[in-house]
């Protein structure tokens, strides 16, 4: 279930975000819901560091259910090294 939440931010800090959300095709809030997620979520079975860029990025895209990176990534390399 959704539920509003009002926040008290730097009224230039929000235009910023409003303008990079926009160029993302995403909503602010799917943004801002995305890192709650990240930095709230525990996974107690397997610790991965990453890095402070990773961490902001996760969730920040959204592929179809039937993209296949590692073939994806295969492609890529192929045709970058062969």
């Amino acid at each position: 279930m959704n539920t509003k939440l009002t926040l008290i931010i730097e009224q230039s800090l929000i235009q910023s975000a409003k303008k990079y959300a926009k160029r993302k095709g995403r909503s602010l809030s799917d943004i801002i819901e995305n890192y709650l997620k990240v930095i709230t979520k525990e996974n107690d079975k397997q610790k991965v560091e990453t890095t402070h860029i990773a961490r902001l990025l996760r969730g920040s895209f959204n592929t179809p259910h039937s993209f296949d990176y590692k073939k994806e990534l295969t492609k890529i390399l192929s045709e970058k090294y062969l």
